[in-house]
């Protein structure tokens, strides 16, 4: 199973409606594009990190996508529309499965290396001594 995630921000100029239209098709593309949506957010309008188009604001959009088969999702697709919309300033996709992988994978092979990870572990603060009166 591969999962995903897809991140894009719409102009805020957008109206609320239209910008609900956008999400919608773009969910039913990555469904015909061979994925199935888990989980999808809309975190409203926020402040960017620096201005895109002139723009200080955005409205976000989360979408979280997995595959049952090691094929995957085809987000070429996906991505060239929203690439082609002019609404969208930003978008960004991320495989999230593979990450775990790779660090099971070496966490696997540094064990069978015979090296243990080291953990290190705050010590809590010694209590205040108590002074009689």
């Amino acid at each position: 199973m591969r999962t995903y995630e897809l991140m894009y921000v719409v102009d805020p100029r957008v109206p609320e409606d239209e910008a609900i239209a956008l999400s919608d098709s773009i969910k039913e593309l990555v469904k015909t594009s061979g994925g199935t949506i888990t989980k999808d957010e809309a975190w409203g309008r926020r402040k960017l990190a620096y201005p895109i188009n002139k723009q200080n604001e955005g409205r976000y959009f989360l979408i979280y996508a997995h595959t049952l088969s090691d094929k995957g999702v085809n987000f070429g697709a996906v991505e060239h529309r929203l690439e082609q919309n002019d609404k969208v300033l930003r978008y960004l996709t991320v495989r999230t499965d593979g990450d775990i992988q790779r660090a099971k994978g070496k966490v696997t092979a540094d064990l069978a290396a015979g090296i243990v990870p080291v953990v290190a572990v705050e010590e809590a603060p010694a209590p205040a001594p108590v002074v009689e009166e």
